[in-house]
């Protein structure tokens, strides 16, 4: 291996919760726009007594442009979302003055789950695209040969 060389990395992230708070969206000072959320993933296990464990992450996430448009507009607190995207970490300075670390998912996919169970705007079925400028689904096909199969997924 020549110097300097480093294996390329690979940074994906799939990740299924509620959200803690209704959407917040602003825009950047050139422009652009930012929705910020945060999701509660949970996971269960059972521990040695068979006794059923749960713990909750709280992840923040960060989606761009149309994007984070759409996902302000149809979901608010405490519905599903399912997001995938990179992780980035990102260093700022707090109001009093110290250095913190932030670790955010980017949004770059995501899907609606469940019915939606709100009548207002939305007189067909929620939309099951995203609508960033690539029109896939959030299937990722290169952790293995067969996608992900939404419908097995229990809740």
């Amino acid at each position: 291996m020549e110097e300097g060389h480093m294996a390329k990395g690979f940074n994906k992230v799939i990740l299924m919760g509620n959200l803690t708070r209704d959407v917040e969206m602003r825009t950047t000072t050139s422009g652009q726009t930012v929705a910020n959320f945060s999701l509660a993933v949970s996971r269960s296990w059972k521990d040695q007594n068979g006794q059923t464990q749960e713990q909750t992450s709280f992840i923040n996430c960060v989606a761009w442009g149309k994007a984070g448009e759409i996902i302000a507009q149809y979901v608010k607190k405490g519905d599903p979302l399912l997001v995938s995207g990179r992780l980035d970490q990102r260093s700022y300075e707090d109001k009093d003055g110290n250095k913190r670390q932030a670790v955010e998912v980017n949004v770059e996919d995501f899907n609606f789950i469940g019915g939606g169970n709100r009548g207002d705007d939305m007189s067909s079925a929620t939309p099951a695209k995203s609508s960033s400028s690539k029109s896939k689904d959030v299937v990722i096909e290169d952790i293995d040969d067969k996608p992900i199969d939404l419908s097995e997924i229990p809740f």
